[in-house]
């Protein structure tokens, strides 16, 4: 009870920091923060903010799946990011386990197609002792041949335990369908015979953290308890010998599509059928329009609060899953609509409705109302999300990685605040047939 109470108590400080901050600087970002780049090219922000003693430190590497262009090496950000926690020979992976769990350290990583993040939350006065783990491993990483095999089968594990879901079986064959020449093409766990192939490639992987894990090529953001006039120059310290030498991969530009793919495919087990919507969009740009203006029109067509929602999800119950999925990403990719339904022999109609849907968004302005309520809802949900030094830190990692820094935070609210109802319209004339790549899973059993 006592901690649940001071948690509602930092909510309420943190919401009136929120508050005043917005209304004295006018931005949209409620937090000051400094920024400096290293002559090594290592670029850090730091996020001061009341959190009772907390920290986040993130280390934001943009590197994922984009940039494995070499063939038979799919799959290889994901698997470097199990071996970034073997560990130095200063802290050997057991030291570094051991002082992260006597610290109360949750440590963790997550791999995606534009970039790979590491994520620790800490007391903010251990802050040093991680700063000294975190600037070793990256600069310092090394491992053997036998612990890379053997985490190479544990990552081909958990190829094998992702397989087992619908949803992962149908996002391979969309990737594939979608991407001839670009990355994109696979997905970010990689193609299996690139993963079966892993325990073989122990100096190539060696190659790939001189390659990738350079100063220039990740961003450093740490939130919470902090000072920064006292922080950086630890950073300084602990980073600056990091040697720069960052090698930017050629990757192949995905030539225009011309016309409509489809695919099907099945997945081994018993399943509802799935299918997936998709339509080649733009790379994501703060101050583009029609990137903003599809990410708003992805809510308001197909998003829980429209009328193609309720019409099928609640009136006439065919589906029992639709959710759009119009991402930010570093090179142009797909806006998506997924839809599961509860009868097969629904899935030509449903089909019909998203493009009769579409259509009318071509050809109809969307209330002006409707779409101001939603921008508003869009620039609540990101405030409120601000509430902790993970949520702020966490929240922000994608958009560092696509953008490279925060400041265009302030550049994406401002275009999000100047679309109208005629750019939503434009952003839908932009979902034409050419440009559309339809896949159907259906389950081997019932």
């Amino acid at each position: 009870m006592n901690k649940l109470i001071s948690l509602l108590i930092l909510g309420v400080v943190l919401l009136a920091s929120i508050n005043i901050s917005k209304a004295e600087g006018d931005k949209v970002f409620p937090y000051n923060y400094t920024v400096e780049t290293l002559e090594n090219g290592l670029k850090v922000y730091l996020i001061p903010m009341e959190s009772g003693g907390l920290a986040s430190y993130y280390t934001v590497v943009r590197t994922g799946s984009r940039d494995e262009v070499e063939k038979g090496r799919s799959g290889f950000a994901h698997f470097f990011e199990h071996m970034m926690f073997r560990g130095t020979k200063k802290y050997p992976q057991d030291v570094y386990d051991s002082i992260s769990i006597s610290i109360g350290a949750d440590a963790n990583a997550y791999t995606t197609d534009d970039y790979t993040c590491y994520h620790l939350n800490i007391a903010a006065e251990d802050l040093e002792i991680v700063m000294d783990m975190e600037s070793e491993r990256f600069q310092n990483l090394e491992y053997k041949e036998a612990p890379f095999k053997t985490e190479a089968g544990a990552v081909y594990g958990e190829y094998r335990k992702n397989i087992a879901n619908p949803f992962m079986v149908i996002w391979e064959k969309l990737k594939e369908t979608a991407f001839k020449d670009h990355t994109y093409s696979h997905t970010t766990m990689g193609y299996v015979e690139d993963i079966k192939n892993m325990p073989n490639l122990y100096d190539y992987s060696k190659g790939f953290y001189d390659k990738f894990y350079r100063p220039e090529n990740c961003i450093l953001v740490i939130a919470g308890d902090i000072d920064p006039k006292a922080v950086m120059p630890k950073v300084k310290e602990y980073y600056s010998a990091w040697e720069a030498g960052y090698q930017k991969p050629e990757i192949k530009p995905e030539p225009e599509q011309t016309e409509e793919r489809t695919a099907e495919t099945t997945f081994d087990g018993k399943t509802n059928p799935i299918m997936c919507i998709a339509y080649k969009a733009e790379a994501y740009s703060p101050t583009s329009k029609i990137s903003m203006a599809s990410q708003l029109l992805g809510q308001l067509a197909f998003g829980s609060n429209s009328d193609l929602y309720k019409n099928l999800y609640i009136t006439e119950q065919k589906v029992t899953f639709l959710s759009p999925d119009f991402p930010m990403n570093r090179d142009p990719f797909l806006n998506q609509i997924w839809v599961q339904v509860k009868d097969a022999n629904d899935l030509d109609y449903v089909k019909s409705e998203v493009l009769t849907t579409i259509e009318w968004y071509q050809n109809n302005l969307v209330d002006a109302s409707k779409l101001n309520d939603l921008k508003k809802r869009m620039k609540y949900s990101f405030l409120m999300g601000l509430n902790t030094p993970d949520n702020v830190a966490g929240g922000l990692a994608r958009f560092i990685a696509i953008t490279g820094g925060i400041e265009g935070v302030e550049d994406e609210y401002k275009t999000l605040d100047s679309i109208t109802a005629e750019d939503i319209q434009k952003a839908a004339m932009q979902m034409t047939e050419n440009k559309r790549t339809v896949v159907k899973l259906f389950g081997t059993e019932g």
